[in-house]
């Protein structure tokens, strides 16, 4: 099966190469659709081997995308942005899926690297160019709604997922989001786009979730309540992210009842493990600050079952085990959170405490160090504040 790979970009040309070498070991051609690029970046995807076509920008990036489809020759369409990198261990699954004869798409699982709580999610960006396949939405495009009008008619296509990691998504760190002003930008263009589609629970949760990170309380609970009312028959994703949102704002506004209610229904939704770890860890965080120590060390513990790599488990299961008097688990969770992220500065400030509890001053006074290293790059008065303290307790650094 020949696979051809497919994005839009504009002034990307500082990460556009690295995107399309990821893909190159498996594709069999790279369109690349430039929306008004003036920094080079056609030059970039020309030097990479890619064939490109201009495109003007209309705010709408489902005809952007639809756009790059036209000119696709392969019998599969891989689809990724320029902040996206493919990984290269999942190459061989993708072969091997693509050449099976009844699938029509293969969702693909996405680590957000920088999330700080959910660092997972699931992705349709493969699928087979099929003639009436095609993305909708001018904000958050994807082609699921296409795909459920094919297997309508066609009820021989299969959708497969690869649970692997196959997909590096570095554009929501907090300086991307800033750099881009996404918010913005996503909240006028799915509003309009609600005006026109009022009961559609995707979009509830999409824009649900956007009001609730604005600070608008009121009006994402709505959203996302009147999403679960018209979720019925909906895919699993979309139902988790519906909870999810609600067990948060329930969070924000107080009603931790609620908030807990909402986690463990997201938790049950029939979705990936990697996907529900946002959900395990905010439900700890909720039972430990009500005291119930014992279920948010499960909660925890889950979070690092489901992905030994995730820092923020292992820090949140030290927090718990301290809290529970038990330094010395405490001291090797913490240590392993600032292992898997070595810029950790509420690990090494924590990881100082604690070694302090057990009176290990060498060690404490070197953690308590190194969080002051790392808070003067990230948060200067936590910085100040921890130099303070440690003098006042007649501490020298």
């Amino acid at each position: 099966m020949k696979l051809s790979f497919c994005i839009i970009a504009k002034n990307e040309a500082h990460q556009l190469g690295e995107c399309l070498q990821t893909v190159g070991k498996l594709v069999d051609e790279m369109i690349v659709v430039d929306t008004g690029s003036r920094d080079g970046t056609p030059e970039v995807a020309k030097n990479m081997g890619a064939r490109v076509y201009e495109f003007s920008w209309c705010d709408d990036f489902a005809s952007a995308r639809n756009a790059g489809l036209k000119y696709v020759t392969g019998d599969w369409v891989l689809v990724l942005d320029a902040d996206e990198r493919l990984m290269e261990g999942i190459i061989p699954q993708i072969r091997g899926l693509i050449n099976q004869e009844d699938y029509l798409l293969i969702n693909l699982v996405r680590q957000e690297i920088g999330a700080v709580q959910s660092p997972y999610s699931l992705v349709s960006r493969l699928f087979r160019n099929h003639p009436d396949l095609y993305f909708s939405r001018p904000y958050h495009a994807l082609v699921d709604d296409s795909v459920m009008e094919i297997l309508r008619r066609e009820p021989q296509w299969r959708i497969g997922s690869i649970p692997e990691i196959a997909i590096a998504h570095y554009g929501y760190s907090a300086d991307a989001i800033a750099e881009k002003n996404k918010q913005q930008r996503a909240c006028e263009a799915m509003e309009s786009y609600l005006k026109q589609h009022p009961d559609d629970p995707y979009l509830a949760s999409k824009l649900g979730a956007l009001y609730v990170q604005l600070g608008k309380l009121s009006a994402g609970i709505d959203l996302l309540e009147k999403g679960l009312k018209q979720a019925s028959g909906i895919e699993g994703g979309t139902m988790y992210e519906l909870h999810y949102h609600l067990g948060i704002a329930y969070s924000k506004r107080g009603q931790l009842e609620a908030a807990e209610a909402q986690y463990k229904k997201a938790i049950a939704v029939n979705v990936f493990p990697q996907l529900k770890i946002g959900a395990y860890n905010n439900l700890g965080n909720l039972l430990k600050g009500r005291g119930n120590l014992k279920a948010a060390l499960w909660a925890y513990e889950t979070t690092i079952e489901i992905d030994p790599l995730f820092s923020l488990g292992y820090y949140n299961l030290g927090m718990t085990l301290r809290a529970m008097g038990n330094s010395q688990k405490a001291i090797a969770s913490y240590q392993k959170a600032i292992s898997l992220n070595p810029h950790y500065g509420e690990a090494y400030q924590n990881l100082g405490a604690a070694l302090l509890g057990i009176g290990n001053i060498p060690d404490s006074l070197k953690a308590f160090e190194r969080a002051i290293s790392v808070y003067e790059q990230t948060n200067p008065p936590e910085a100040k504040r921890l130099k303070k303290t440690l003098s006042e307790m007649g501490w020298r650094l």
